[in-house]
């Protein structure tokens, strides 16, 4: 046996070698007309009619290994001419075939809104940017790479006036993030979480994602609700059969290797992965429907699952891994294309957030909260994305399916005073939450062409949706803190809760169907377009919340560890010292159903090889009703609130092309924005520490007047500079304000319509190659993004049912403001430096920076200034290695400054203010440093 494997190992190899020595090399180097033949990396090398091929490197070199035998070589980059050339090899030979690709008359002046995987590198989104009709920016993977971005949320704050905010979202223009839409693959999916208007794209990693496209001037092709921007996430696809694997650590100051609390249910091999049990379930004595009920001891001693113990530890370091396949074929006699792919990733990081927590009383202009909050926070983010598409000369055909979730196990200490109860300064509250965040999401789309020359086209999909968004037995106690590990509490006053919060969005099928008309020239890019499509979606949900408290019997109170108070609790129970009583009430359940339907045209005119027009217009009807239940008996029917109406939706966006590198831009149109889910919702979310966050359903939607002006000149494919001036009007502006809580106190955050808001603001860009400076600053590049903004806001004094409008300003004789939420200028800037350290080493350093200036977060009210969001800088650096074709190294150093994030409330309230210090909320993030590792084969 040992004699037979061996022989047949050197027959392997002999064979082998001679295979190797039949075969001849085709080689050569692809350079770039448009920029005076420099090299032109990641293009495409294919020989006709097989699956071979390549893409040249980062010195536009490639190598093709093929069989002896005459062959067609197609050299294509996107934006430019294919060019096809005939090759003879021979046996042990190999062949040079340098080319030069130019992008001669092939334009994509007809883009208006078109996705395709290849989209990736910095070169072609600029010229797609340039030739679009529509205001359009887009990153693709190259440059997200490059610049070390490891979310979509991220990497959207490369783009000119976007800025993100930990834990919030997206800014756009300065207007946060209920004034954003979310399309995945051009096709409508909803949020996964109630507090967000989308998805929080902090959860997508860009190992799945081709290109971010940002639309920030509406098109009919895109929904309705539109005042930021709306952005199309084209998930990854491949050209090319390879797999991929990375692993990545990461390690911030003041975060990883410092004590660190977590549940003590949550340090399971699952519960790191984001994979948690159901110990954590309502308990199964509780009725279905709430019913006042007190538990037994025997239920509420042994009924949950889930219990008041922590661990205390040190947190190890952030991890995450992932891995990418994929595989192109061809099949048939037509040689058609069979492509697929699939990716799984996850990551996780331990976070420590600390610093002061306060709410002002607006009775006394004092502190009503004054305390220090410590969060201790294990994220984990997990997706699977699965792909298939089959392509021939006529159809292309995709079918992706997306898994997402995320969970977060919080422990949150709060140290200090509520109530304006100074005097008790050692307070203390512990909430121990899990928060867990699912998307499911399954599209089939298409395009196909009626017609073989492209004149007539359709494109068309559908996308199935299910999310769920669960707080499951949200628990705290509150007492006096007798020491670093001793607790004493009252039963009385609701000092321990358990809330079970439950979002769940049944169904969301949304829909797409265009066709596409190219007429007047028989050049079809010179010709005229007509556009006739419709979108839509059903979205589908309901929520369910219940809650208990502590009830005293013999006792009414007890000490015990902090970190392990469950024995003592248990104790306490069965000695009938106290039990959980349910306090629902009747308004623990609501249900939403909301159906868009918009048909929509556009008629795209090119009067000239200088001059290009779209006008359109979009009819968008909107159901929507609420049901819901108002304080009272739990038999009580639902009440309902239903909301009919149609929008028309014009739009008109126009391009004067000043000469080959220059265009002038006009775009204005007419958009709404519906609120976010929880934000609208008829719900009162209720903190520990007395603070609540209540829906207002009688919101209505603001009605937005857009236009934009935009000047953008292209030197060269790699470089831009451009200015914008735009102008919004919106009606019944939605916001943020916070006003105090009847009886006891506390603070409520809550959201109303203003009256009228007007923006006027501008737009900078550019992105240079120093090389124009000097020629020994030849490696380095530099970009910088900036947005100015002046906002001013009318307010009703009295509102429409007579009652008196709580604003601060709204005593004033014309009450007028700042808009909440929007900053007055924002900045982005990077420098990058590209170098070689040998022939295969290749190196690019990345240097980031953006900052947001002070601005509205939330509305004053009865006499005390409003809360602002104060300036906040973040510098990045990344080192970018391709240390050959399989090996890529990433090093990271994020927030290098590491400044606090901070919520102060303005010095202009209209009471007396007794305290000194005016912080609301203050933080720091800590500096974070990160090495990912990539391996290709």
């Amino acid at each position: 046996m040992k004699f037979n494997l061996k022989f047949l190992l050197i027959t392997l190899f002999i064979c082998s070698i001679s295979i190797a020595q039949n075969k001849g090399t085709i080689s050569g180097v692809l350079t770039d007309k448009e920029t005076n033949n420099e090299v032109l990396p990641f293009a495409n090398v294919l020989i006709k009619g097989t699956n071979i091929s390549a893409n040249t490197d980062i010195d536009g070199k490639y190598s093709l290994s093929v069989n002896p035998g005459t062959y067609t070589i197609i050299f294509s980059f996107v934006g430019y001419e294919s060019v096809e050339k005939p090759v003879t090899v021979k046996a042990g030979e190999t062949i040079t075939v340098n080319q030069v690709l130019s992008s001669g008359s092939y334009t994509l002046k007809d883009v208006v809104v078109k996705s395709t995987a290849s989209k990736e590198k910095e070169t072609a989104l600029l010229l797609d940017q340039k030739n679009a009709v529509v205001i359009k920016q887009s990153i693709g993977a190259q440059e997200m790479s490059r610049k070390g971005v490891s979310d979509v949320e991220e990497g959207l704050t490369k783009i000119t006036g976007i800025t993100k905010v930990d834990g919030r979202g997206l800014f756009v223009r300065g207007l946060e993030d209920r004034y954003n839409s979310l399309l995945l693959n051009d096709l409508a999916v909803p949020s996964n979480n109630p507090f967000k208007k989308i998805i929080p794209l902090d959860i997508f990693p860009t190992d799945i994602v081709s290109v971010l496209e940002t639309y920030k001037t509406f098109n009919t092709n895109l929904y309705g609700d539109f005042a930021g921007a709306t952005f199309n996430i084209v998930t990854a696809a491949t050209g090319k059969s390879q797999t991929k694997i990375n692993f990545g650590a990461g390690y911030t100051i003041n975060n990883n290797l410092k004590k660190f609390l977590i549940s003590q249910d949550a340090t399971s091999t699952a519960d790191f992965f984001g994979f948690s049990g159901n110990e954590r379930d309502l308990p199964s004595a509780l009725t279905k429907t709430p019913s006042n009920q007190t538990l037994t001891a025997d239920q509420a001693a042994n009924g949950f699952g889930s219990g008041f113990d922590v661990k205390s530890d040190k947190a190890p370091l952030n991890t995450s891994f992932g891995i990418t396949h994929s595989e192109k074929f061809n099949v048939g006699k037509k040689q058609n294309v069979f492509q697929y792919l699939l990716s799984l990733n996850y990551d996780n990081k331990y976070q420590i957030r600390s610093g002061a927590d306060r709410i002002f009383n607006t009775a006394q202009g004092n502190y009503d909260n004054d305390l220090v909050t410590t969060q201790y926070k294990f994220i984990t983010n997990s997706s699977v994305l699965a792909s298939l598409t089959y392509k021939t000369n006529r159809l292309s055909l995709t079918s992706n399916t997306i898994y997402l979730k995320s969970t977060e196990n919080m422990i949150q200490d709060q140290v200090g005073y509520t109530n304006s109860n100074a005097a008790q300064t050692n307070g203390f509250i512990r909430m121990n939450q899990l928060s867990e965040s699912t998307l499911f999401n399954t599209q089939l789309f298409g395009n196909y062409k009626l017609t073989e020359d492209e004149r007539h086209t359709v494109k068309g999909g559908v996308s199935y949706s299910t999310t769920q968004y669960e707080l499951p037995d949200r628990k705290s106690f509150k007492g006096i803190k007798m020491d670093e590990n001793t607790t004493s509490i009252s039963y009385t006053g609701n000092s321990i809760t358990r809330q079970y919060l439950d979002f769940k969005g049944d169904e969301h099928i949304s829909g797409l169907l265009e066709y596409n008309w190219k007429f007047g020239n028989e050049d079809l890019s010179k010709s005229n377009k007509f556009t006739a499509g419709y979108s839509g979606y059903m979205n589908k949900m309901g929520s369910e919340f219940r809650f208990l408290v502590s009830q005293n019997l013999n006792s009414n109170s007890a000490t015990f560890p902090t970190n392990t108070p469950d024995a003592t609790l248990k104790n306490e129970i069965l000695n009938n010292n106290f039990t959980y009583r349910e306090g629902t009430n009747s308004t623990y359940k609501a249900m939403l159903e909301e159906f868009i339907n918009a048909g929509y045209v556009d008629l795209a005119l090119k009067f000239s090889d200088k001059y290009e027009l779209n006008v359109g217009a979009r009819a968008e009807q909107t159901h929507r009703q609420t049901k819901y239940k108002s304080t009272g008996s739990f038999e009580d029917p639902y009440q309902k609130i239903t909301t009919d109406k149609t929008d028309i939706l014009p739009s008109i966006n126009t391009k004067y092309i000043i000469n080959e590198k220059s265009n002038l831009r006009f775009a204005a149109s007419k958009t709404i924005t519906r609120p976010v889910i929880m934000e609208s919702y008829p719900l009162e979310f209720v903190n520990p520490d007395g603070t609540i966050e209540r829906g207002n359903e009688f919101l209505t939607n603001s009605s937005n007047y857009n236009f934009d002006l935009k000047y953008e000149l292209f030197p060269t494919n790699k470089e831009l500079v451009s200015a914008t001036i735009f102008t919004k009007m919106i009606d019944n502006p939605i916001e943020r304000l916070f006003t105090n809580s009847a009886g006891s106190g506390g603070q409520i955050i809550t959201y109303g319509n203003s009256n009228k808001a007007v923006l006027y603001g501008a737009e900078f860009e550019f992105l240079f190659q120093l090389e124009r400076i000097s020629k020994s600053l030849s490696n380095f590049s530099f970009g910088a993004n900036a947005a100015l903004m002046d906002t001013k806001v009318t307010i009703e004094k009295v509102f429409e049912n007579g009652v008196n409008n709580p604003e601060t300003i709204a005593v004033d004789s014309n009450p007028t403001r700042k808009l909440q939420g929007a900053s007055p200028w924002i900045l982005n800037a990077d420098l990058r430096y590209d170098s070689e350290f040998s022939e295969k080493w290749k190196s690019s350093m990345t240097m980031v920076y953006n900052v947001y200036s002070k601005r509205i977060y939330a509305v004053g009210t009865n006499g005390l200034d409003n809360y602002y969001e104060m300036p906040f800088g973040k510098l990045d650096f990344i080192w970018q290695n391709k240390i050959s074709d399989k090996f890529d190294v990433k090093l990271s150093v994020d927030n290098l400054l590491n400044p606090a994030y901070k919520i102060e409330m303005g010095d202009k309230s209209r009471i007396p203010i007794t305290e000194s210090d005016l912080t609301v909320r203050e933080y720091k993030k800590g500096v974070g440093f990160s090495m990912n590792v990539s391996y290709t084969f």
